[in-house]
């Protein structure tokens, strides 16, 4: 449990981290300001005008969905694996599983 916990952390700080990046690299090529025009253009009008996506899809409501992911992301991968290692555990114990023994060559 131990384990997949501090994995999932891992993978957690991982996804925010990620999900910041591409966001970051998308608004630096200027993607944002080109969904911006191309809208105002389909649309046109006056109502078109005052339109911009980041009221949207900012990046802090971005960051707030992922960080919201990534809280249940650790919750659900702890439980799955401590659940999956735990039949696991009873499969082996009651199927004989596989038993290895690691030793030191002696030369």
């Amino acid at each position: 449990m131990k384990t997949s916990f501090l994995l999932s952390i891992a993978l957690g700080i991982v996804t925010v981290v990620a999900v910041f990046i591409v966001w970051t690299v998308l608004g630096a090529a200027g993607v944002w300001d080109s969904i911006n025009q191309t809208v105002q253009s389909t649309i046109g009008g006056e109502e078109s005008a005052d339109f911009d996506i980041s009221d949207y899809v900012g990046l802090p409501r971005v960051m707030g969905f992922t960080m919201l992911v990534a809280v249940i992301d650790v919750v659900l991968l702890t439980a799955i694996a401590t659940l999956m290692a735990f039949l696991y555990n009873m499969s082996a114990a009651l199927l004989g599983g596989i038993e290895m023994t690691l030793a030191e060559d002696e030369n």
